[in-house]
Order: structure tokens, then sequence, then C-alpha cells
């Protein structure tokens, strides 16, 4: 018989080892499903893996990776830090659109005014309006004990309806012909995110993922702030004994997660999606929670993760337009993705063991 016994440390070559496990078992579960529901899973696998990299589109689909991965990195680092805390931000989709919105009425209220103060205001207050989106769960936990999981999914969907209600009300464009939506933000020269460099896909959202990664491994490997950050994830009580507040910890771990998550929900509003519409909203901020794991909760495992979502997402438009696949195959990988992360990490905190049985 076999049994698991819990491990006095997680070795690093299990940590290093299980994300490049799960992606290999989502791969080749992926083509067994593929298989099943009648696609060549060779095909599918090689459009939505190799393809955006190497195949015929590929000029245009590599500097899409960057698009992508930008928000993916940036809502993952704050993600990151609260989760080696033990602080559960499930919620950084809503931060992300409450970012959106904000930093785009400042740009819709600016309008048609030019000047180059406008983009950097934008910026501020989109990182407030993600910042403040997160200090609600925040002040929820410190003041009343309510849990930031629950509290920040369900905020989730308030914002959701406060973007349709934008789009079709207060922001909707008045020469839109009666659509709802935004103006076209890309269009106004002191509000757009366009791309920096041409054919690299690199827009200022991706120089503020850099800035995050950095910044992130500053915090957690040479500040003390990280280091109560760690004790608190590790150690609660001690931390506390230690002189760490758990509340001031709380704030600040929701506080970051929220003002990055509204900085890439602006950069997405004011570069890639133009606008904000009703359906305000890419699912960045749940595919950054899987980005978060499987880099291991570290700023360059967060990069590389980032990268190998964005590939996800390109290859599955291109599956969706070459092979006529399914529009949910992108969200059924990630969610296979998660599923053995999850359980190849039983790996990190357990050794196998045979039992002898008398």
């Amino acid at each position: 018989m076999w049994t698991l016994e819990p491990r006095s440390d997680a070795p690093l070559i299990w940590q290093i080892a299980t994300p490049i496990m799960a992606v290999i078992a989502t791969m080749l579960t992926g083509a067994l499903l593929f298989g099943l529901m009648g696609y060549d899973p060779v095909a599918a696998i090689r459009t939505i893996f190799w393809d955006p990299l190497f195949g015929a589109s590929a000029g245009y689909s590599r500097p899409q990776l960057l698009v992508k991965a930008g928000p993916l990195i940036l809502i993952a680092c704050g993600l990151a830090v609260g989760f080696r805390a033990g602080i559960w931000n499930i919620g950084a989709e809503g931060q992300y659109i409450m970012g959106g919105i904000a930093g785009a009425a400042v740009a819709l209220a600016a309008y048609p005014a030019e000047g180059w103060w406008i983009f950097p205001a934008m910026v501020i207050a989109g990182a407030f309006g993600g910042w403040v989106w997160g200090m609600i769960p925040a002040m929820l936990r410190n003041w009343f004990g309510a849990s930031e999981i629950l509290v920040s999914l369900m905020l989730v969907y308030v914002a959701q309806k406060i973007a349709a209600w934008m789009a079709f009300g207060p922001m909707r464009n008045p020469e839109g012909f009666g659509m709802p939506g935004s103006r076209n933000l890309s269009q106004y020269a002191s509000a757009s995110n366009p791309e920096m460099f041409p054919g690299t896909g690199i827009h200022w959202g991706v120089i503020a993922a850099a800035f995050a990664v950095f910044g992130v491994w500053v915090l957690m490997s040479r500040h003390i702030r990280g280091l109560q950050i760690r004790a608190a994830g590790e150690a609660p009580r001690a931390a506390r004994f230690a002189g760490v507040k758990p509340s001031a910890l709380v704030a600040f771990c929701l506080g970051l997660s929220g003002a990055l998550a509204g900085m890439a929900g602006l950069f997405e509003a004011a570069g890639p999606a133009g606008q904000i519409t009703d359906g305000f909203g890419s699912g960045y901020g749940f595919t950054a929670i899987i980005v978060a794991f499987l880099g291991r909760l570290h700023p360059v495992g967060i990069v590389l993760a980032g990268l190998l979502m964005a590939l996800t997402y390109i290859g599955g438009d291109i599956a969706q337009l070459m092979l006529q696949m399914p529009a949910a195959t992108v969200q059924v990988f990630q969610g296979m993705l998660l599923f053995y992360l999850l359980g190849f990490d039983l790996l990190t905190r357990y050794r196998i063991r045979r039992r002898v049985t008398a």
C-alpha cells in the first residue's frame, strides 16, 4: 500500500519540475480531448503552441505575445505578493475593470484637449481605481472579519455591472450613433497607448509589467516588508509575535494588487481594447491567478508563465480560425493547467512512500 508522507520542506527540484509536468500533462490531455472531438490532435497542439511562434502567422502573432502577456504579468505580480502572505485576492478582474473605467474617465473628461499630462493622469487614476476596489475587501476583512476571497470575487460582478452602466450611460460616445461604448481612446492622441516600437508589441503596459517584476523581486528579497509578507504566510503566529500587524499587511497586499490590476485595465482600455464597453474585461484578472501559481509566486516564474498563457490565448484564436475549434478552447486549456498544477503540487509537500504492513 502507498501513502503520502509530509515533507519537512519543499525540494527545489520539485518546485521547478511540477509546473513543467503540469504543462506536459495539459498538452497530452488536450490532444486526447481534441481527438475525441474529431480534430487531428497533433494539428491542434501544433496550431496552439507552435504556429504562433514559428508558423505562417508568426510575424503577426509574436508581437501579440507581449500585448497579451503584459497585463497578465502586471496583475499576477500583485497577486503573488498577497498569496505569499496568505491573503487571497480572487477579484483582480473587478479591480482591472474599475481601473480601466477610472483611467478612461480622466481621458474623456479632458477630451478634446491635448497635453502630455493626460496619459500620466490616466495611469494614476487607473491605479487609484483598482486600489479603491481592492481596499473594499481589505477593510471588510480588517473591520468585520469578512472573507476577502468572497468579497473580492463578488465585487467582480459589481464592477461588470458598473462597466455596462458606463457604456450605456455616462461614458457613451455622443457621436457613436447610440451604440454602447465610450469614445475610442486609441484615436485620441494624448490618451492612447500605442505600440512604442513597430512590430514588437511593446507599449506602456509591457514597460509597467517589467517594472512590476523588478519591483516585486526587490520587495520580496531585499525589503523588510517582503520579510514580513513571507513570515505571515509561512508562520502567522510567529509573525504576530515579531510585531507584524495583520491588518496593515492585508491593506498593503490588497491595495498593491488592486493598484497593479487597475493599471493593467487602464493600459488595456487605452491600447488594445481602445474603449470602455459593456463587455470590458477579458478575463485577465482570473487568468493571472493561474499565472501567479504557475510561476511559483516568483517574479521570474511569473514572466515565463505569463508568456505561456499569452501563447494559449493567441494559439486558441488561430485554432478557432484555422480549425474551426470552439471558442472555449482557451478556457479548457487554462482550467486543465490549473487542475494539473494543483494536483502535481502534492509532490512538493508530500513524498510517496510504500507502507509496509505486517
